[in-house]
């Protein structure tokens, strides 16, 4: 089992590569079309696209057992958030390759008469399923992050130096205009969103393989929300969200720091 985990991770470069060939024709379809391309170069465009594709599902045969072997790690995880999460969405990445590797066969005849868009659907609710637990997992740990940053700020600085985030007690009892209340609580709140924010972009900046992985599965998740058309975004914002992911992914393997573990 271990021996075939490494030698499809070979192939995992060469699958990201053609990935992002295979978006950035769909952006190029989209732009051809706008600016009322010749129908030959837009039918080029558009089979190279499925050649991709096709590509793509023969190098991600037998995906399904890389994804398995990694719901068993991620069962032994002591954080049980990230065990639920990581093991769901493993478990939902192999149905998706499984599915895959169906339509590949039917798109190459091997299995004949196989209903190519029903499958093609229920590979896609997988993938969206993978990708919402990714997207959790990658929320979840950072707010593990930011509350380690509140706790490390806490120790350095007094708690009197934050700005205060109550009303004084003469505004509450006071018999004054109503609306002196609201207009003391907006630079409150302002200067409670201002410290979010900074907390945030903080923790981000110091977390590169959590900022990449929740850029990655973000811009994924337009795909399968598209294709299932829970939220049509159209080929151009498809094109452009798979390209950057795929980039990403690709810096995640040139620069194996970058990819976030467990």
């Amino acid at each position: 089992m271990e021996t075939w985990v490494r030698f499809n991770a070979q192939s995992q470069a060469k699958e990201r590569v053609i990935r992002a060939a295979q978006y950035t024709c769909t952006l190029l379809g989209y732009t051809l079309q706008k600016g009322g391309a010749a129908a030959e170069l837009k039918k080029t465009v558009s089979q190279l696209e499925a050649h991709m594709s096709l590509t793509r599902k023969l190098l991600r045969l037998g995906n399904s057992v890389e994804a398995l072997e990694a719901a068993k790690r991620a069962i032994h995880l002591s954080d049980s958030v990230l065990r639920l999460c990581l093991t769901i969405s493993h478990l939902n990445r192999a149905m998706y390759f499984a599915c895959d590797n169906i339509l590949w066969a039917g798109k190459t005849g091997l299995i004949s008469k196989l209903d190519q868009h029903k499958w093609s659907q229920r590979s896609f609710r997988y993938y969206l399923f993978a990708l919402i637990l990714n997207l959790t997992r990658d929320v979840y740990e950072l707010r593990l992050l930011i509350e380690c940053e509140e706790r490390y700020r806490a120790t350095k600085c007094p708690p009197s130096s934050y700005p205060s985030t109550t009303l004084p007690a003469d505004h509450l009892s006071s018999p004054s205009s109503s609306v002196a209340p609201a207009t003391i609580c907006m630079p409150v709140m302002s200067a409670w969103l201002r410290r979010q924010l900074h907390l945030l972009v903080t923790v981000l900046y110091s977390n590169p393989p959590l900022l990449l992985d929740l850029l990655k599965n973000s811009c994924d998740i337009f795909i399968p929300l598209d294709r299932l058309g829970i939220y049509p975004t159209g080929p151009g914002f498809v094109g452009a969200c798979g390209l950057a992911s795929s980039v990403l992914s690709i810096l995640t393997i040139v620069h194996p720091w970058l990819k976030l573990k467990p």
